[in-house]
C-alpha cells in the first residue's frame, strides 16, 4: 500500500495513462510510467509538446504528496520544460524529486524518458504545498 491508494486517480492523470512505478517518501521522488497514446500525436507522428508537459507535471505534483506521506500536495506555479527528443506513442517513464521544500513553496524537478531509456524532455517547477484536507474528492473521482 503507498500514500496514493488515499486518493482518487485525478482524470488527468488517467488520461495519461498515469501508473506509479515507485515512490520514496525519505527523498520525495517518484518514478512512474504513461501510455502515450496515438492521440496524443502531432501532425507528425510525435507526441505533442503539451502532453509531454502534462506527463511532466503530473510526474512532479506527486512528490510532495510522497515526501509529506499524504498530508500535503502541491498547485503547480511555475513549469519550465525543456524538450530534448521527439517521442513516440508507447510506454513513457517519469521521474521527478523535491529538490528543496519549505513550508509553503517546493521546487522539483524531473525527466521524461521513453521506454528505452532514451531523454525525452525535463522540467523544474515550483510549487504551492497545500494540505490535502483542501481536496475537492467528490471532482477528482467524477472527473
Amino acid at each position: 500500500m503507498t500514500v496514493f491508494d488515499q486518493f482518487p486517480k485525478p482524470p488527468c492523470a488517467r488520461l495519461l495513462g498515469w501508473d506509479l512505478i515507485a515512490a520514496d517518501p525519505r527523498t520525495g521522488t517518484v518514478r512512474v510510467n504513461f501510455q502515450a497514446t496515438d492521440a496524443f500525436c502531432n501532425p507528425g507522428g510525435n507526441i505533442q509538446g503539451g502532453m509531454l508537459a502534462a506527463m511532466l507535471d503530473d510526474t512532479l505534483g506527486p512528490t510532495i504528496l510522497v515526501k509529506t506521506g499524504g498530508t500535503h500536495y502541491c498547485a503547480t506555479l511555475d513549469l519550465n520544460v525543456r524538450f530534448i527528443a521527439p517521442a513516440r506513442p508507447g510506454t513513457l517513464v517519469g521521474e521527478g524529486r523535491v529538490v528543496r521544500s519549505g513550508s509553503t513553496i517546493a521546487f522539483l524537478e524531473g525527466e521524461l524518458h521513453d521506454a528505452d531509456g532514451q531523454l525525452i524532455a525535463t522540467a523544474t517547477a515550483a510549487a504551492r504545498i497545500v494540505p490535502t484536507d483542501r481536496l475537492d474528492r467528490q471532482r477528482i473521482t467524477d472527473g
